[in-house]
């Protein structure tokens, strides 16, 4: 490792330490502020600015509330043990995404798929035509949609079929952003993907009960829809600025997943409303995966000052979200059909695996 990388390794070796009491009172405020929103969205009068000013608020809310996910998937088993049912009883399944579902994250950091057709979280729109990247942000009124037919219709039908249950298990059962992605699900998680998936399809089940009764309408479960794909909506969007997306497939090495990887650097309002939890220090993160979100910070703001001019971490910041937003849009539209990158990704969709 170069020599910038151990000074910067030394400068953040005091910041591994997670605040259990920082996770809880900042996800449970979140969270009941969220729902208290979500409350007033749904009690306003129709149209009226009080009901979009409460809509804005709770997909935000949810939003930085959901993010925890991140942070969860990193926490050892003894640290997640009564976080992660929390998690999903606040948010994962009334917005029908189990935390379980993002257990494939492990991938986004392994040097053996990052940047690659198996990287769950990967697609090079940098380095594909721009109607790639209009693709992908065509999707986000389908997200609920997605996970609705995935827990109300294909998890309780493979329970029943052997066939569709591999295919479910292989193509179905991950949170990720690349459409190629085929990767089996872990049969040591499978008993807990189960419980969570029984618990959804109750879920949904007594939502049509309320709806063949008459308590709840089509208007309220068309606002709930709209709730959801806000919320999940606003990450889809936060996560084109998360990396440069200008690989081509090449297996990629520690320190050049955090050079592909960007920094928001800008304290302005919009960072902290579509970058919460501490994922404006992307390329951070993808630099010591460890450090909790809110030492993120406090680990920049060091490395910032500590580390030589020359240092590639340097590189990696970009002062807004439209700055990373310009450059990747430049990058597509300078890319010819011919030379896009997502052909490799259609083409080698992945081999399914049992870790």
């Amino acid at each position: 490792m170069p020599a910038w990388f151990e000074q910067a390794r030394a400068a953040v070796s005091d910041l591994y330490a997670r605040s259990a009491p920082i996770y809880w009172i900042d996800f449970s405020l979140t969270s009941a502020a969220a729902w208290g929103f979500t409350a007033v969205y749904f009690l306003a009068p129709t149209w009226s600015l009080v009901q979009a000013v409460a809509y804005v608020a709770s997909i935000l809310l949810f939003f930085r509330s959901g993010t925890f996910i991140h942070e969860l998937v990193h926490m050892r088993p003894d640290q997640a043990r009564w976080f992660g049912p929390a998690w999903n009883l606040a948010v994962g399944i009334p917005f029908l995404m189990p935390w379980i579902f993002y257990r494939n994250h492990a991938d986004h950091h392994d040097a053996r798929h990052f940047g690659t057709p198996e990287d769950g979280e990967y697609l090079p729109l940098g380095a594909s035509p721009l109607r790639e990247t209009i693709k992908y942000l065509a999707q986000v009124p389908l997200l609920p949609l997605f996970m609705l037919v995935r827990l109300g219709l294909l998890g309780p039908l493979s329970w029943l079929n052997r066939r569709l249950r591999e295919w479910v298990l292989t193509r179905a059962s991950a949170a990720v952003s690349n459409p190629y992605y085929a990767k089996r699900f872990p049969h040591r998680d499978e008993r807990h993907l189960v419980i969570v998936e029984a618990i959804s399809f109750a879920y949904l089940a007594s939502l049509a009960g309320l709806l063949a009764a008459g308590i709840v309408g089509v208007a309220d479960i068309f606002m709930g829809y709209l709730l959801v794909a806000g919320a999940l909506g606003l990450n889809w969007v936060r996560n084109l600025a998360a990396h440069r997306y200008g690989n081509r497939g090449e297996r990629m090495s520690h320190l050049e997943q955090m050079q592909d990887s960007i920094n928001i650097t800008g304290q302005t309002w919009l960072t902290v409303l579509l970058f919460p939890v501490g994922l404006r220090y992307h390329a951070l993160h993808h630099l010591f995966p460890a450090l909790p979100y809110h030492n993120l910070g406090r680990a920049h703001r060091r490395l910032s000052e500590l580390l030589p001019r020359d240092a590639p971490y340097h590189a990696t910041g970009r002062r807004s979200f439209f700055a990373a937003l310009a450059e990747l849009w430049r990058n597509a539209k300078a890319t010819p059909a011919q030379r896009s990158a997502m052909q490799r990704w259609a083409q080698n969709p992945g081999l399914p695996r049992t870790p």
